[in-house]
């Protein structure tokens, strides 16, 4: 499936990591590029929170020096915050500013950011015209189909994106009421394909290559974005990936490739966070690049209770290069 052109970047493959919170920092974000990502965006950054200058934002927007192409994912409901957190990501790096209206969390739509702008499409179109005049980068924006099944305009707020100069555009297919539960529908990303001449990225229930080319079929869409398959399992990129280039779809993963991937995701971390945080942090990573294998309910129970450092290092190594 061949790439596209945005600004002075080529997606190539057009396939993109999702902005997962508190998964998708610049450590998880380093595995994922070498398993053949063709974009990556950052954790959803709030622009208040930009404004306030936090340390953790900061961290939060850091990009590693080949990381390119690369967008940073902001979120608001002030124009004038959106802008001036737009201007910043430029400052830190970004090669695209990513819009997230998309986001189904509680307290993002209690202000009236995230998906909750979808249910006011003026409001969406003054956001998107300030960010787009306020940086020199090509702005994109992700969205879900709607608030709920019976308000769904995946189809006004694409045109409305197009006509405010956003230049690709990422749609889960699922309402904000749906959260995560129920199935994607593929053919409602396709009504926002049908819309515009922009690139039109699909995300949702991407698993494998095999879903991949069916949300392809599906929607018509000119790329895909995978998130939630991708916990644990970076491998699953290069596997779309492969197809998505018409190429034969690796192996799985060796126990020492995946060990040689644990170990470094777990000590990059360690560089990245400081080890207290990465201490909390790692567990949800290495209960998921366990699923799955032999005694690995016995293991994350067990690796769960160690709260040192060198003794959780000590641990994964001792579980992952000892499984058959």
């Amino acid at each position: 499936m061949p790439g596209f052109s945005l600004g002075r970047h080529r997606i190539d493959p057009p396939l993109l990591l999702a902005p997962m919170a508190g998964i998708t920092d610049r450590p998880f974000r380093r595995i994922c590029r070498r398993f053949g990502i063709g974009m990556t965006v950052t954790e959803m950054i709030a622009s208040r929170a930009v404004e306030q200058g936090r340390e953790r934002t900061e961290r939060m927007a850091e990009l590693d020096a080949d990381e390119h192409p690369a967008a940073i994912q902001i979120a608001g409901a002030e124009p004038r915050f959106v802008m001036d957190a737009a201007r910043w990501a430029v400052a830190h790096g970004a090669d695209m500013v990513d819009i997230n209206m998309g986001c189904p969390v509680k307290k993002v739509c209690k202000q009236v950011a995230g998906s909750a702008l979808l249910r006011d499409e003026l409001a969406v179109a003054r956001i998107l015209r300030a960010v787009v005049q306020a940086v020199d980068v090509p702005v994109t924006l992700k969205i879900r189909t709607g608030w709920d099944e019976k308000s769904k305009n995946v189809a006004r707020i694409a045109r409305i994106a197009e006509e405010e100069g956003i230049r690709m555009l990422t749609v889960h297919g699922r309402t904000r009421s749906q959260m995560f539960h129920g199935h994607a529908n593929w053919e409602d990303i396709g009504l926002a394909k049908q819309a515009v001449s922009i690139p039109v990225i699909g995300n949702g229930d991407v698993v494998d290559a095999a879903s991949a080319l069916d949300l392809l079929r599906l929607s018509g869409c000119d790329g895909v974005m995978v998130g939630r398959a991708v916990q644990g399992n970076p491998w699953v990129l290069a596997e779309i990936s492969a197809v998505l280039q018409g190429q034969p779809q690796p192996p799985p993963p060796t126990r020492q490739q995946r060990w040689r991937i644990v170990e470094e995701h777990m000590q990059a971390l360690h560089a990245h966070h400081g080890e207290r945080r990465a201490s909390q942090m790692i567990r949800k990573h290495v209960a998921w690049y366990s699923k799955g294998l032999p005694a690995s309910a016995e293991f994350r129970a067990a690796f769960n209770r160690i709260h040192e450092w060198s003794q959780q290092m000590a641990a994964a190594r001792q579980y992952f290069v000892g499984i058959d």
